[in-house]
């Protein structure tokens, strides 16, 4: 299962099926989970945590030290679940003791080619990222989020469960749930309808969203009084109540 040029420390913890391809590096204080499959040429730095049927691919580096200037070396980690794909060139950078000391990756993601994930950042289940999409530190993407290629996320944002972004977009605020955005600056286009749809949600809640965003985005409100009239306007759908919890919890700003 490990090539013979492949170097794994031997303090290195994988499972007895785990897959190392030839020359790859895998460093002390490393844990890989059952399943899964490290290409060739692949550098895994500790402490990191990686969990089950994960699929690595060649020339990525995970758990390397961030180079962010207040770093100092320090004993941070990155975290990584299980059932994601980690295209070729991907860098996932371990957090900062300024923060929360860890970089965390979920369940079943999919991060394409030279994808780049800062120290610090968050990054749900379900999540897509395409090729070259990259997140500067503390950023937070949840749940079934998918950022195009070449999107960039500027530190401390957060986007929500099942935004879109299209390619190239620059983001630097928030990016409120199920919000399409695009551009350099971002701006708001739509509700992801297309993605909703395939991920079943139901007409109603998808209109619903609609005239959520249409509230927030398209009648010349300040943001205090679009979110007082979806409270009392919609607040009865779960979907719409996602979408104004997502806008309380921002802290930058959100993308308008």
């Amino acid at each position: 299962m490990i090539h013979p040029t492949a170097i794994v420390d031997p303090s290195a913890r994988l499972a007895d099926d785990v897959q190392v391809g030839p020359w790859s590096v895998i460093g002390p204080e490393v844990e890989i989970g059952p399943g899964t499959v490290i290409e060739s040429h692949a550098v895994i730095k500790g402490p990191t945590i990686i969990g089950a049927n994960n699929h690595i691919y060649q020339f990525s580096t995970i758990g390397e030290a961030t180079p962010d200037l207040k770093f100092r070396g320090e004993s941070t980690r990155c975290v990584i679940g299980d059932n994601n794909v980690i295209r070729e060139g991907v860098t996932i950078h371990r957090g900062t003791i300024q923060d929360r000391a860890e970089t965390v990756i979920g369940n079943h993601n999919l991060l394409m080619a030279y994808v780049h994930i800062g120290h610090d950042s968050v990054v749900g289940d379900h999540v897509i990222m395409v090729n070259n999409a990259s997140l500067a530190g503390h950023v937070q993407v949840a749940d079934w989020a998918i950022l195009s290629g070449f999107t960039l996320v500027h530190q401390f944002c957060k986007i929500g469960p099942h935004a879109f972004a299209g390619m190239a977009t620059v983001i630097g605020k928030d990016v409120p749930a199920f919000i399409t955005v695009s551009g350099s600056p971002a701006e708001a286009k739509t509700i992801n309808t297309e993605g909703l749809r395939r991920r079943g949600f139901s007409d109603n809640a998808i209109s619903q969203l609609r005239r959520a965003f249409k509230i927030i985005y398209r009648q010349g409100l300040t943001l205090e009084i679009a979110m007082q009239r979806l409270e009392t306007m919609l607040r009865e759908t779960p979907e719409v109540q996602i979408l104004i919890d997502s806008i309380h919890a921002s802290e930058r700003g959100i993308v308008r």
